[in-house]
């Protein structure tokens, strides 16, 4: 008989233990007779519930008191020993089509350093808010491009050979935010990638409008990882324009996601509220909120309630 193939699977966590079991549990339900998981816990938040549910569903649980992702997730890389490393963050969900689909991509193709999979967005209630995600992808697998004009993929629905650890090393832990993309451009800067057209993941979406400043730091972070490698690899863009595009390209999630929050405000009549988003999106790409402000009826309604809005 075959032996399972062994996952490594590395769960960030921080005081969210009725969250962290329904993911464990998510992870658990895939297991069978040819696939076993290595669930590896890394937690900096220090709640003794959460080394509890990480005891039930028998995973390993690690203690860093380093905040952000990237150090509980190097701590529990650390101690994987599966023949592959996948992630799940502690507030979502794998869904049944995950992981058995990914390792038959890699075995076919021995020059894959990993597999994106799609992703399914829901509001906290775990309501689908969109089709899953990405639909179009690179046919070749050279994935350095798509990451680097904006596409995120969430860490959840990945699965990576585990050697990409000796050739591309761990996450960079001075990013507060972005660090899993970071890593994921380091890799494909070099290396193939698989996609499995298929829902791996369920992905919940706070509010928009709850994590403001989250999103300016994480925009910071974004600029930062891009010039990083777009310096490392100026001669993939054909000139300076292409490169310019790129970068407002990854920008533009952040600066669409403080239009709605602009939108939002204006239409509770929160004039505050309203100056705040439009200037955020004005920080992230000034010249388009420019533009906007005359040719967009959005962003026109929100800055015309500054002068109309009396809260």
């Amino acid at each position: 008989m075959t032996e399972p193939r062994l996952v490594s699977v590395i769960v960030a966590t921080r005081d969210r233990p009725k969250l962290l079991g329904e993911a464990l549990a998510s992870i658990r339900a895939l297991e069978g007779p040819d696939l076993k998981f290595e669930i590896l816990v890394g937690d900096n938040g220090g709640l003794p519930e959460s080394k509890e549910v990480a005891d039930r569903f028998d995973a390993i649980h690690q203690y860093t008191p380093k905040n952000y992702c990237p150090a509980p997730r190097n701590l529990a890389m650390r101690r994987a020993t599966g023949e592959f490393i996948a992630f799940l963050d502690d507030d979502d969900l794998w869904l049944p089509g995950h992981i058995r689909t990914h390792i038959k991509l890699l075995d076919a193709n021995p020059d894959f350093a990993g597999v994106f999979g799609q992703i399914v967005s829901t509001d906290p209630d775990l309501n689908p808010l969109d089709d899953p995600w990405p639909m179009e992808v690179p046919a070749d697998g050279d994935f350095f491009m798509m990451l680097m004009n904006g596409y995120f993929p969430q860490v959840g629905g990945t699965l990576f050979r585990a050697s990409v650890l000796e050739t591309h090393g761990y996450m960079d832990e001075s990013l507060i935010g972005d660090s899993d993309w970071d890593w994921q451009i380091r890799i494909a800067a070099d290396s193939k990638f698989g996609f499995a057209a298929v829902p791996c993941v369920l992905f919940r979406q706070r509010p928009k409008g709850t994590f403001n400043t989250m999103q300016l730091q994480r925009s910071a972070f974004t600029r930062r990882i891009f010039l990083r490698h777009a310096m490392s690899h100026r001669r993939r863009w054909p000139g300076w324009k292409a490169l310019v595009r790129s970068y407002y390209a990854c920008q533009t999630y952040y600066w669409l996601y403080f239009l709605d929050v602009a939108s939002q405000r204006s239409e509770a009549g929160e004039r505050w509220g309203v100056i705040k988003a439009l200037s955020s999106a004005f920080w992230i790409i000034p010249s388009r909120t420019l533009r906007s402000i005359f040719s967009d009826a959005a962003f026109r309604r929100a800055t015309a309630s500054i002068f109309q809005s009396t809260k």
